[in-house]
């Protein structure tokens, strides 16, 4: 049972980069049948779309991985990386309009034990969700998940106490983009050490 308000429905339907800065520091929730777990989202970035070069519904249609993108915001997109890694975004924006925010990294505070044991590599809590492979593994977030609706069920997003400080810069992992590798998509809380990098050392990280 969520501890607080969940995300309104209709701030879903705001486009991917405002709806990236507005979930900072709100707190995404996993009920899993081992117990609850979730953290304070410090880290996101927005891919938006059709004209988004970066982004899997570039140019797209409906159909596919993608498919759940083109329904009203508030769902789980999620998909695999390198075939290993789920990544988890939440769709933005209303329905026809194919845009997603990545969470790439939570600040953990609910069922650490139990996230502890699904990433034991993890030396300190520091590094459980620093990343989006990372935190879909400690949550134990899967492909099973797709689609779900945010608002409620086992997999939601509470909303924030304020909105925390905010700083803007380059996603991670989109140099093939030619039109939009450079924009300041990325967002995280300032200053918070549970961010997979700090802004303006993407380079130096490999994105998962």
């Amino acid at each position: 049972m969520t501890d607080r308000p969940l995300v309104p429905p209709e701030d879903y339907l705001r486009d991917a980069v405002s709806l990236a800065r507005r979930l900072l520091g709100c707190r995404l929730i996993h009920e899993t049948p081992e117990g609850r777990c979730g953290g304070i989202i410090v880290e996101t970035e927005a891919y938006m779309g059709l004209f988004d070069d970066a982004a899997h519904s570039y140019r797209g249609r409906p159909g596919g991985r993608v498919n759940v993108q083109y329904g009203p915001g508030g769902t789980a997109y999620i998909y695999l990386i390198y075939g290993i890694h789920n990544c988890f975004n939440v769709v933005a924006n209303e329905a026809g309009v194919p845009e997603a925010v990545l969470v790439r990294a939570l600040e953990p505070n609910v069922g650490l034990e139990r996230m502890r044991l699904r990433r034991p590599k993890a030396k300190t809590d520091l590094q459980l969700c620093a990343g989006p492979g990372k935190l879909c593994a400690a949550l134990g977030i899967t492909r099973a998940q797709y689609g779900l609706d945010l608002r409620g069920g086992t997999l939601y997003i509470e909303d924030r106490c304020a909105e925390p400080p905010i700083d803007a810069s380059l996603r991670i992992g989109v140099g093939y983009a030619k039109e939009c590798r450079m924009k300041p998509w990325r967002f995280t809380v300032r200053d918070n050490p549970y961010v997979s990098v700090p802004a303006g050392k993407e380079k130096q990280y490999d994105g998962i």
